[in-house]
């Protein structure tokens, strides 16, 4: 398995750190307001990468945070005059709806910043203690020249930044030994959610959450780091710095990035009026639409999100769907017996789907090509299976093809829905109008239940029905 490596710049051979082990930490959002799209990509992204570690066999322990102390949350909470942490709470809930509907599994641990604040004294202290940090005044600062490998995963020099004017944090910069050095603990402002340290009384910088957590349920090394490629810096840049100062030992072997969301081709922003939730686009979409969406190019390509391109990941994700469907209609009604030698035949050339399922995840993860495998499985079975042939045959090109969705996190299951009483009667005389051959009644019914949003589809195993 050969995946980016954002340090080294190239792909690179997956070897853990940990044999048959995955230690994997994927940098979570700040919890304020509903979590965006562009949230939603890297959750979608690192959610199939640790699916396919265990597809693969591997034990994944995957951590991904929850910032829960924030500016922005501070301002909301004074905004709406009630407690930060009421704002983080709530907002956490609402970001693991979205995450539900978006099939992503759950961590292994989601940890929370205001609940490691002690790790989080400890480490600077450490860093103090070592001569990598300073205080001045009830704020603690990060000696960025002090650590000689500052950059690295950026690629960024510190003699660049500074000829820039490239400050890593604006406030107390007169107070700096350097421009350039960046805040790890800061004194509390009125009003702001504040814990005792041997400084002031404050709360941490952002970069040493990730650093302290990563630790705590990780260990000291690492073997995947990951997030949008906006955390390359200054936010991972700073974590290597801060965690290998602290620890004497490579913070993590690989890193990985998603790449930016655009929308309609423009970059998203409020100013812009095309920020959009993910509440916004269930209200319009199933999410699993979205994942597929997500999905379909690779995670280190820019994917521009727009209507035209939702719904043709609706009509594919409905393919597959429709390919799972007919399967199991087939399996109700095919002959009991067990394969013949030729459906035997047909089921031994599957794996050349898996096969090529497998190649194109093993190639740095990508997902498109892993779902033209699966298209490529769905019109075999499309035209391989029938009602005349066996339910095992049937049965096992069905497993398969879950299988391989289950990776990509996709559900291949239709949501069953329930129609009201009035639109199955509509159906069901609609039926009656057609044996009777009163044609013009059933188009009028079918003209009737288009109006209210409802799809009629004449198959050969029947009518079946979809939301428009």
């Amino acid at each position: 398995m050969r995946l980016y490596n954002t340090m080294s710049k190239r792909k690179e051979e997956f070897v853990p750190v940990e044999e048959g082990k995955v230690r994997m930490y994927v940098c979570g959002p700040t919890v304020y307001n509903f979590i965006h799209i562009g949230n939603a990509r890297p959750m979608i992204v690192f959610d199939t990468v640790r699916r396919y570690f265990e597809y693969k066999g591997y034990d994944v322990n995957y951590v991904s945070n929850f910032t829960d102390v924030d500016d922005k949350i501070i301002k909301k909470a004074i905004e709406e005059g009630v407690p930060a942490e009421e704002i983080s709470q709530r907002y956490i809930e609402e970001c693991k709806k979205d995450m539900d509907g978006m099939n992503i599994e759950p961590a292994t641990t989601n940890p929370l910043a205001t609940q490691e604040i002690d790790g989080m004294i400890d480490m600077i202290s450490t860093l103090i203690e070592k001569g990598y940090a300073y205080e001045k005044n009830g704020t603690v600062y990060f000696r960025t020249r002090q650590f000689k490998d500052y950059g690295k995963l950026s690629h960024k020099n510190l003699d660049d930044l500074r000829s820039g004017n490239r400050a890593l944090l604006v406030s107390g910069e007169d107070e700096k030994e350097d421009p350039l050095d960046f805040v790890l603990w800061k004194p509390k402002k009125e009003g702001e959610p504040a814990w005792e340290s041997p400084w002031s009384d404050g709360r941490p910088g952002w970069h040493i959450e990730c650093s302290v957590m990563s630790k705590k349920y990780l260990g000291e090394q690492i073997d995947i780091h990951a997030g949008g490629e906006d955390l390359v810096f200054p936010h991972h840049e700073n974590e290597i710095a801060q965690s290998e100062a602290c620890n004497g030992k490579e913070f993590a072997k690989y890193w990985m990035h998603n790449a930016f969301l655009n929308i309609d081709n423009h970059k998203m922003s409020k100013s812009l009026g095309n920020f959009r939730t993910v509440r916004e686009i269930s209200e319009q979409y199933d999410l699993q639409i979205l994942r597929f969406f997500m999905l379909s190019a690779h995670y280190r390509s820019p994917l521009n999100f727009s209507a035209e391109l939702m719904e043709a990941s609706k009509n594919g994700l409905e393919r597959i769907q429709n390919a799972a469907d007919n399967l199991r209609y087939m399996m109700e009604q095919a002959k009991e017996e067990s394969m013949t030698d030729a459906e035997k035949d047909n089921l031994a050339k599957t794996k050349e789907f898996v096969t090529a399922f497998e190649t194109a995840m093993e190639d740095d993860f990508n997902t498109a090509d892993a779902i033209a495998a699966i298209f490529d499985l769905v019109k075999y079975a499309n035209t391989t299976a029938t009602t005349e042939g066996s339910k095992e045959y049937a049965k096992a090109l069905y497993d398969l093809l879950v299988k391989l969705t289950d990776v990509l996190g996709l559900i291949v299951d239709k949501k069953e829905e329930i129609l009201d009483d009035e639109i199955e009667a509509l159906i069901a005389e609609r039926q009656a109008a057609r044996k009777e051959k009163n044609f013009a009644r059933a188009d009028e019914i079918r003209d009737e239940l288009a109006a209210k949003g409802i799809v009629l589809l004449d198959t050969r195993e029947g009518v079946k029905w979809k939301k428009a």
